[in-house]
C-alpha cells in the first residue's frame, strides 16, 4: 500500500483550507440571490431610429417607412386615447352619464389599439414611441387646455382628432400596399380606420341639434 508522506498530507490540508477559505470569501462578496440589483444604467442596445432586421420577408427600407408612419399613428392614437380619458373625467351637464360611459368605452378600445400598433412596429424591427413627453412632441393633434370645456367643444376636439388619424391612415395604408407591406396595410385599414370610423359615428350623433324636451313644429 502506498504511503502518504507527512509533508504531502500537510500540503493537502493547507490546500483544502485555502480553497475553502476562498470559496467562503467569494460567497460573502457575491450578492444575495433575493436582493435586487438597483440603480443600474447602461447604453442603448437599439437607437429609436434604428431598424433591426427580422426574417419577415420585407426589406429594411420598407420596414423603416412603415415604422415611421406607424409611430405617427401611434403617437396620435395615444393622444386621442388620453383625450377620451380627460373628457370622461371632466364631462358635465345633462348628458353626463351617457357620455361618461361612452368616453371610457372608447378609451379602452383606443388603449387596445395602441398595443396593436406598437406590436406591429416591433415586428417590423423598429421601436415604438412610448413615453408621454415623446408622444407630445410627435403628435399632430391639438393640445387641449388643462381645464374643463363645454361638451360640444369636447366632442368637436375628439371628432377632429379622429378625422386627422383617419386621413393619415388612408395615405399610409396606400403606401404600405404599394411597398408590399400587407401586414401594415391590413392593420391600418382593418383596425385603425374601421375603429375610428365607428367611434366617430357614436360620438358625432351627440352634436345633432335635435330638441331634447319639445318636438319642433
Amino acid at each position: 500500500m502506498a504511503r502518504t508522506s507527512k509533508s504531502g498530507s500537510t500540503r493537502g490540508q493547507v490546500s483544502r483550507k485555502t480553497t475553502g477559505s476562498s470559496a467562503r470569501e467569494a460567497t460573502a462578496r457575491a450578492p444575495q440571490t433575493a436582493s435586487p440589483v438597483l440603480n443600474q444604467r447602461g447604453r442603448e442596445i437599439q437607437r429609436f431610429d434604428e431598424i433591426v432586421r427580422l426574417p419577415i420577408g420585407l426589406d429594411q427600407n420598407t420596414c423603416r417607412k412603415s415604422v415611421k408612419a406607424l409611430n405617427q399613428v401611434l403617437a396620435d392614437t395615444m393622444t386621442l386615447r388620453d383625450l377620451y380619458k380627460k373628457h370622461h373625467w371632466q364631462v358635465a351637464g345633462h348628458t353626463f352619464y351617457s357620455l361618461h360611459l361612452l368616453f371610457d368605452k372608447h378609451y379602452e378600445e383606443q388603449a387596445e389599439l395602441v398595443d396593436t400598433i406598437a406590436e406591429r412596429i416591433q415586428i417590423l424591427g423598429g421601436l415604438a414611441v412610448a413615453m408621454a413627453a415623446d408622444v407630445a412632441e410627435m403628435t399632430q393633434i391639438e393640445r387641449p387646455p388643462r381645464g374643463r370645456e363645454e361638451v360640444p367643444v369636447q366632442i368637436s376636439r375628439i371628432l377632429e382628432a379622429h378625422e386627422q388619424i383617419i386621413k393619415f391612415c388612408h395615405t399610409a395604408a396606400g403606401e404600405a400596399d404599394e411597398s408590399g407591406d400587407d401586414g401594415t396595410n391590413d392593420l391600418l385599414v382593418s383596425d385603425v380606420i374601421r375603429l375610428n370610423e365607428l367611434q366617430v359615428w357614436f360620438v358625432a350623433e351627440h352634436l345633432v341639434p335635435e330638441p331634447l324636451l319639445r318636438a319642433s313644429e
